[in-house]
């Protein structure tokens, strides 16, 4: 892919998230801590047995395999293809994967919608965040719950830092990140076999404040707020996540 394309792509996950260097940069994400908070967040729910969950932006599969393993009947969504064709190698009975676009709902309902590690937040019109809030609504049965996990935007900005670099499986990742209307931008060179790549992140920093009003908006009612996986209290200038739970 060239400079130009990757710069310019309107839809840069479509594209980033596509490609083998994703999961690269990535690929040292806490297992455990993922794990525990599952644990933790099923738990609290008190889901039913073989209880039915939507993981929704499930990339690789990492939180639905292990969903499925804690007993429940999981069907893990994606927009990128080459990350569900990965997911698909762990599919079963109750462990499907499809390629989904998360603004448009499912053609069922679940017991539970799990939106993690970030996933929300990609779409660069307010349109586009709305449909996919009214899509979860639509996707979550009449007893069941939506879960958002986000980072904390006001913890996050106040901890910026705007340039590392990291070196995974040979290739030295340069990134850079800043704000600029809202929204958390991460530029992302490297190269590889003689190629030069580059990439965009582009991530809004929304606060509570603002999930309260798109959630009042999508006709969704916003139950409890967490700041963290082990499901401790929200505090706006110290948690790193931001939690979300609602009906």
């Amino acid at each position: 892919m060239s400079d130009s394309t990757a710069k310019n792509s309107e839809n840069w996950f479509s594209t980033w998230f596509d490609t083998p260097y994703y999961h690269i940069l990535y690929k040292n994400r806490n297992d455990e801590e993922a794990q525990g908070f599952m644990d933790n967040i099923t738990h609290y729910l008190n889901m039913p047995e073989n209880g039915t969950i939507l993981d929704l932006a499930c990339g690789k599969g990492r939180h639905s395999i292990y969903l499925n393993k804690l007993g429940y009947q999981v069907t893990g969504v994606d927009l990128s293809e080459n990350s569900i064709a990965i997911a698909k190698e762990s599919s079963n009975e109750t462990l499907q994967f499809k390629t989904h676009d998360m603004r448009e709902p499912m053609n069922e309902t679940y017991d539970a919608v799990f939106n993690l590690f970030t996933s929300f937040g990609y779409f660069d019109t307010h349109e586009d965040n709305i449909k996919t809030l009214k899509a979860i609504k639509e996707s979550i049965n009449e007893y069941g719950f939506g879960v958002i996990d986000f980072f904390n935007a006001d913890f996050i900005l106040e901890n910026l830092v705007a340039e590392e670099t990291k070196e995974i499986d040979g290739i030295v990742f340069n990134i850079k990140k800043r704000v600029e209307n809202k929204k958390i931008i991460k530029e992302i060179r490297f190269e590889d076999k003689g190629e030069s790549f580059f990439f965009t992140e582009k991530v809004s920093a929304f606060t509570l404040a603002d999930f309260e009003e798109m959630m009042e908006e999508a006709g969704i009612y916003l139950l409890e707020i967490f700041g963290d996986y082990k499901l401790r209290k929200f505090y706006k200038s110290q948690s790193e996540r931001l939690i979300l739970l609602f009906k």
